[in-house]
């Protein structure tokens, strides 16, 4: 997609125009496209992050390190006044005119009633956020925020600051990731946690068998499955692995903190012949984050992989960096931005695009993971399924409710 539709043209003019936007829409919308191309036009506006690992790949900041959140120890109150003694804090909010907030699904109700509250403050003013313009995107029927324990999800909507935002909607509908009819059907039913006979049907025509030498992505609920996973299909392949450790620049607080964002390992093994993806979005759209391919030489200072499409691409070492909040480089992680492929956590494919993947949808337990898992793949037929159980096929109804409030 390199062109702006005329929903999406809307929505940048909008976001120009200084209002409080909310672009929402369901996986592969085009979020993000539109997203980069705003920041592209408007390089001094600070991009922000939910999490550390969305915000390396977009080379943004964190949320938190922006409004001096930390992890909200001693409760709103105190957070506030903790951010507020901060003068670098203080400086940088006074200084912004607008922000923008990639996945904001995935940020409590109390975190944005924190940060709207200091931005108040900060800016003297008792206009929502002190007059700094919001520009929120994401998508609420996908990964929500963490919660501790049994406690019910703070969702970012349910709480006043969301309401006093204003903030002017717009739905993305249509999708670029596939273009299947039926399979968008699916993929609105999975979205809305809706089981109904369409839905088994689809979901029982794609547990087929697969070969043990499938070229594809496996999605795991558990970091650990899939890493495990992805070494033991390495070992596999003929010949030692090559030792690729990831070297890192910065302070060593920084750097640890890195080495948990980074979509790369500290230490990168790979053989020829190993089915790898890629963790980068290309400018000239020959692959994007998610792409996946097998590597067909390994050379000290470049990497060529043949794409599942036949395509082959030569790749070189590549800098992720992690910012504080003013936007200065804290650490810097240098490797191939690879991966092994073989495997993937559900949380690590948010954003992705997948060319080929299969997933155990038995044993999901949070809202939206069933629908972000299926939604990676661009083609229905390249989406295979080892098992499903209709209670990992859900959306909280708080959520349908606030989206039942936008047209269709």
């Amino acid at each position: 997609m390199h062109t702006l539709s005329e929903k999406q043209q809307l929505a940048l003019s909008l976001m120009e125009s200084k209002k409080n936007i909310f672009l929402t829409g369901g996986a592969g919308t085009g979020k993000s496209f539109v997203i980069r191309h705003f920041l592209e036009k408007n390089p001094e506006i600070p991009a922000l992050a939910s999490t550390g690992a969305a915000a390396v790949l977009i080379n943004g900041r964190t949320f938190h390190s922006f409004f001096g959140l930390g992890i909200l120890e001693g409760g709103i109150q105190k957070t506030i006044e903790r951010a507020l003694k901060n003068p670098k804090i203080v400086r940088r909010l006074r200084k912004a005119k607008s922000i923008v907030i990639d996945e904001i699904s995935m940020l409590s109700g109390i975190t944005i009633r924190a940060a709207e509250n200091i931005a108040k403050i900060a800016k003297n003013s008792s206009a929502p956020w002190g007059g700094l313009q919001i520009i929120a995107c994401g998508d609420f029927a996908q990964l929500p925020p963490v919660t501790r324990g049994n406690e019910a999800t703070d969702w970012a909507f349910q709480e006043e600051t969301w309401a006093l935002s204003n903030f002017q909607t717009i739905f993305l509908h249509e999708v670029y990731r596939t273009k299947e009819e039926n399979f968008l059907k699916i993929l609105q039913w999975i979205r809305n946690g809706e089981i109904n006979e369409e839905v088994k049907f689809f979901l029982n025509s794609r547990m087929l068998n697969v070969a043990d030498d499938f070229q594809g992505t496996r999605l795991f609920p558990h970091r650990a499955t899939a890493e495990e996973f992805n070494l033991k299909k390495l070992s596999l392949l003929p010949g030692e692995a090559t030792v690729l450790p990831t070297q890192y620049f910065g302070n060593e607080f920084s750097i640890e903190s890195l080495k948990k964002q980074a979509p790369v390992p500290e230490i990168l093994y790979l053989k020829p012949g190993a089915l790898v993806m890629i963790r980068k979005n290309d400018t000239d759209g020959t692959y994007v984050n998610g792409t996946i391919g097998n590597i067909r030489n390994i050379e000290k200072d470049k990497i060529t992989i043949k794409l599942l499409n036949n395509t082959e691409v030569l790749l070189k070492p590549m800098e992720f960096e992690i910012l504080d909040g003013d936007g200065n480089v804290q650490a810097s992680a240098r490797n191939f931005p690879l991966t092994l492929a073989y495997a993937s956590t559900i949380h690590k494919a948010q954003g992705a695009t997948l060319d080929r993947m299969i997933v155990d949808l038995a044993k999901l337990w949070e809202a939206g993971q069933a629908y972000v898992a299926l939604s990676r793949v661009k083609e229905s037929q390249h989406l295979y399924i080892q098992n499903w159980h209709p209670n990992s096929i859900k959306q909280d109804p708080i959520v349908k409710e606030f989206y039942a409030n936008f047209s269709t």
